[in-house]
């Protein structure tokens, strides 16, 4: 499986969910399921790849605004989402994290941003097709701390400063 054929299968799920993370997971483990197992594990792998990118104080900074806070988890779950929302979305707020107040149309505080169930796609399908754990990926963990200049979350103004059309948009 190529980036391209990654990026399809995430954005033809996110459209039939009509933007529900969830279902758009359970979509997405059917559509793995039609695939042979080493296309799965090629999924996982451009999945844990741009999941392990997007590991930077800038976007952590991002879904703090977007959330209203971000613990460690909910920043986890944010990542997965961000890459649910296709290529465009996920590369646009890797390079400039505040661009997410363009890119995104609507969110949703209650639903959007927690794409938990997204990140476990991969290893769902592999199961069932397989009937065991998906084996390690072969590709360099996440680092230990995210990439870039931290963030003070706690401060206002220096998210207002740091993400100004984000804050704007979401908190202003």
């Amino acid at each position: 499986m190529d980036e391209t054929e990654f990026w399809e299968l995430v954005d033809a799920t996110r459209e039939a969910a009509e933007g529900d993370p969830e279902e758009q997971a359970d979509l997405l483990v059917d559509r793995l399921l039609r695939l042979d197992p080493d296309m799965v594990l090629d999924f996982a792998r451009h999945f844990e790849a741009r999941y392990n990118r997007a590991y930077t104080w800038d976007l952590w900074g991002a879904a703090w605004v977007l959330l209203d806070g971000a613990s460690d988890d909910a920043f986890d779950f944010f990542r997965c989402w961000l890459i649910g929302q296709g290529r465009e979305v996920y590369e646009g707020a890797v390079h400039d994290p505040d661009s997410l107040a363009d890119l995104l149309d609507d969110f949703d505080e209650e639903m959007d941003g927690d794409g938990e169930e997204l990140g476990y796609a991969a290893d769902e399908a592999y199961e069932q097709l397989t009937g065991t754990v998906a084996p390690d990926l072969g590709i360099a963990p996440a680092p230990s701390e995210p990439q870039g200049r931290p963030v003070d979350f706690e401060d206002e103004s220096v998210l207002a400063e740091r993400y100004p059309k984000l804050w704007e948009r979401f908190r202003g």
